[in-house]
């Protein structure tokens, strides 16, 4: 039994001393153009999620309607279009050169299939390792669920909103929603 658990120590410290080597020596990759270290995404996404899920709001404090999603619309183009791009044009260079790369929202299904609170969740805290800045300290709670509730909802968005966001019309005047300070 002594020798069992010597292996095991043994090896723990071999791991150890492995990774350590690996880092010290710079052979770890830390450039935006090489590849991934092992086992990193699968790593980071599952660390990711359990946070998400045991942190994000379940739902949004208020509903959503057209002067949400041009408000929304707003704060995406002022915030997130740089790296998350928009309707109908090419990427641009910030986002073609960050790793790992910014999903673009608007092709596909972008976030349309996440709950609004995990977008918002993100958006507030932003994602470590990633260049997906926190907006917490920059943006109200009312313009990270503008924006949140926007891209959770683009694939409904009204006409007006649309237009906006492509810039193919002018914004119509509209009243701001209100939320209740969150923390």
């Amino acid at each position: 039994m002594k020798g069992f658990l010597l292996g095991i120590v043994v090896t723990l410290v071999c791991l150890a001393g492995g990774a350590y080597v690996y880092f010290a020596r710079g052979l770890a990759p830390v450039a935006t153009l090489a590849p991934p270290m092992p086992f990193e995404k699968q790593l980071a996404n599952m660390a990711l999620d359990a946070r998400v899920d045991k942190e994000a709001p379940k739902q949004a404090p208020f509903e959503i309607n057209e002067a949400t999603y041009i408000a929304g619309v707003h704060v995406y183009l002022n915030n997130c279009a740089v790296c998350h791009g928009t309707p109908g044009k090419e990427e641009g260079a910030i986002a073609k050169g960050e790793f790992p790369h910014p999903p673009q929202l608007f092709r596909g299904h972008g976030v349309t299939d996440d709950p609004a609170g995990e977008t918002y969740w993100k958006t507030a805290n932003g994602i470590r390792l990633t260049g997906m800045p926190g907006f917490r300290k920059s943006l109200s709670d009312l313009e990270m669920w503008q924006v949140s509730l926007m891209l959770a909802n683009a694939d409904k968005m009204p006409a007006t909103a649309t237009a906006v966001l492509t810039g193919q019309d002018a914004p119509m005047t509209v009243a701001p929603t209100t939320v209740p300070a969150t923390k």
